[in-house]
């Protein structure tokens, strides 16, 4: 018996923490004052998640080329107000940030 339960056990707890990375990388986006800048339907300072994910999407190396972005900062590619460097972000919440940008729709 507890065989068959083992497997369906496995199965809620994978479905229970499906969604922890979209919250966990919105709380990085939080923790990083992203959102200073950032929002998801509109631009503020900078364009809005959706945009960019829309201008990355299909990119096979677009959360590479989000996250060096992200850390170098840069200018240019949204208009005249670049975006500063945040060297203080580690290379793990760089990829989890990117990655959540990128699924924005």
């Amino acid at each position: 018996m507890k065989i068959a339960i083992a497997p369906l056990a496995v199965l809620a707890m994978a479905t229970l923490f499906a969604h922890q990375p979209a919250r966990a990388s919105e709380a990085l986006a939080q923790k990083y004052a992203c959102a200073g800048c950032h929002q998801a339907n509109a631009r503020l300072v900078g364009p809005s998640w959706k945009e960019i994910a829309a201008k990355y999407k299909g990119g096979s190396k677009a959360t590479e080329q989000l996250a060096v972005s992200i850390k170098a900062g840069g200018g240019g590619k949204w208009g005249a107000v670049p975006m500063p460097p945040q060297p203080q972000v580690s290379d793990a919440d760089l990829t989890a940030l990117a990655q959540w940008v990128l699924s924005q729709k």
